[in-house]
């Protein structure tokens, strides 16, 4: 545990619920879970390394120690699968992609797709990604001084418009809006459990809240299908002239070991795990950044100035030199992780931090819990970036911080994400100033991935420099 206290009284504490005193009844955890699963959470979790007992999904081992951890997602990681919860959750539209493989299915994905989050490749997506990043500053520079507006589906804009420039170089070809309803209203329907799903009712049982993250996930599913079949003629006429982006090199990606292509459904499946959740990791991270900066104007200043700095040297540097940049985004992933939650089903037994696992038992790491955890982190509630700062950034245990998963199955593209974010906050840093509404109350929820319940109102300064 690494020793903060004596700046501990002066550092934000940010918003988040009350961890309750003990565990609820039945029908009201059905209730708080369809909500905002981060409101079930009680004292004990934060104290205790493991919980073991019976919930209305079953029996739960809730684990948050590092070693358990390890051996959870690692060590002996062969012993716990997919549970069927999270399927029905996540599974629409991502079965056959990498998020949701399985088996031989997953390492063959792993090991195709693997090339194309190489730390060089990612390197070279930075000039794409800085022109996403000037081209908001740009348009927002013609917004009147003062002005107050909703950050949350900027974010989703700009992580937007970098993905269109990276991995599908030449556009998704719909309207920004378009994909910001779209994706908006797929995490908060598709990622609401449903009653049916909590009492176990079959996969063909109709979920009514669902029909709107269906249609979201049709768009997606419609303009997928558009820029593949544009690309497919576009290498059928010369393949030397396709972009060498992450959708060319997904058709033309081959297994090492057996030269096998991806099929037809689990492209799309990958790509729209890409535009959906790995748009909403890197937007996220910058919402919950940009809110962290507006109650501290300790490191609101301490970025700008890096960020005078930095930026008016070579982008191929910045990724290396944003360094307290990048430590506010880690800090805000920790106070507000992408993901809240990672869960498997125990396929045999198992011990996990001293306790006996038996077949069946959900298995699940919360990352909200986990982060915030009174073993694991000093003044754990509180915003200090320093923790991430090189020095601090080292003694931090692997398996205590989780904002982007760990072991095989650890996000592929987290790299992209963390430069794309920092790049992205930097321009934004150097340029405006952001305030949070008075008066306006910011809560998180968690619908799959961690937001601002109702977006984030945030008002506009251009910087004096």
């Amino acid at each position: 545990m690494m020793d903060f206290s004596p700046a501990a009284a002066v550092l934000p504490r940010p918003p988040a619920p009350a961890p309750r005193a003990g565990p609820l009844g039945p029908l009201q955890t059905m209730w708080v879970l369809r909500k905002n699963p981060i409101e079930t959470w009680t004292r004990a979790h934060f104290e205790l390394p493991i919980l073991v007992g019976p919930t209305i999904l079953g029996t739960i081992a809730v684990l948050s120690e590092p070693g358990a951890i390890r051996r959870f997602l690692v060590d002996n990681a062969a012993n716990y699968r997919k549970d069927a919860l999270q399927k029905r959750v996540l599974g629409e539209g991502l079965r056959e992609g990498l998020l949701m493989a399985e088996g031989d299915d997953w390492r063959v994905q792993r090991r195709t797709l693997a090339p194309l989050f190489t730390p060089k490749t990612i390197a070279s997506f930075a000039p794409a990604m800085n022109l996403a990043a000037e081209k908001l500053v740009a348009r927002w520079m013609n917004f009147r001084d003062g002005r107050l507006f909703d950050v949350q589906p900027e974010m989703a804009r700009v992580t937007l418009d970098a993905l269109g420039r990276t991995l599908f170089s030449d556009g998704l070809g719909r309207d920004p809006s378009e994909f910001t309803t779209a994706l908006t209203r797929y995490f908060l329907t598709l990622g609401t459990l449903d009653p049916f799903d909590l009492l176990d009712f079959p996969d063909w049982a109709p979920r009514f809240g669902r029909s709107g993250g269906r249609a979201a996930l049709g768009f997606f599913e419609d303009v997928v299908d558009t820029i593949v079949a544009r690309r497919k003629r576009l290498i059928a006429q010369d393949a030397g002239a396709a972009p060498r982006d992450l959708l060319t090199l997904l058709l033309e990606a081959q297994d090492p070991q057996t030269g096998a292509g991806l099929t037809g459904a689990e492209v799309r499946s990958n790509i729209v795990t890409f535009i959906g959740a790995g748009h909403e990791t890197t937007a996220n991270a910058l919402i919950w950044s940009l809110f962290l900066l507006s109650i501290s104007p300790e490191w609101r200043a301490r970025l700008a100035e890096e960020a005078d700095a930095v930026l008016a040297g070579p982008i191929e540097q910045y990724a290396e030199r944003l360094v307290e940049t990048r430590a506010v985004i880690e800090e805000a992933m920790r106070l507000y992780p992408p993901v809240a939650s990672i869960s498997r089903e125990a396929i045999d037994f198992d011990t996990l931090a001293g306790r006996r696992i038996r077949k069946r038992t959900l298995v699940m790491v919360s990352q909200w819990v986990l982060h915030r955890h009174r073993l694991l982190w000093d003044e754990p509630d509180v915003f200090d970036p320093r923790r991430f700062l090189p020095g601090a950034r080292e003694k931090i245990d692997r398996f205590a911080y989780l904002p982007l998963g760990a072991g095989p199955r650890i996000c592929i593209g987290g790299a992209f994400a963390l430069q794309e974010a920092a790049i992205i906050l930097a321009h934004i840093m150097r340029s405006f100033t952001l305030e949070t509404r008075k008066g306006y109350e910011v809560k998180p929820v968690q619908h799959i991935t961690l937001r601002p319940e109702g977006g984030l109102p945030m008002i506009l300064r251009r910087r004096r420099v």
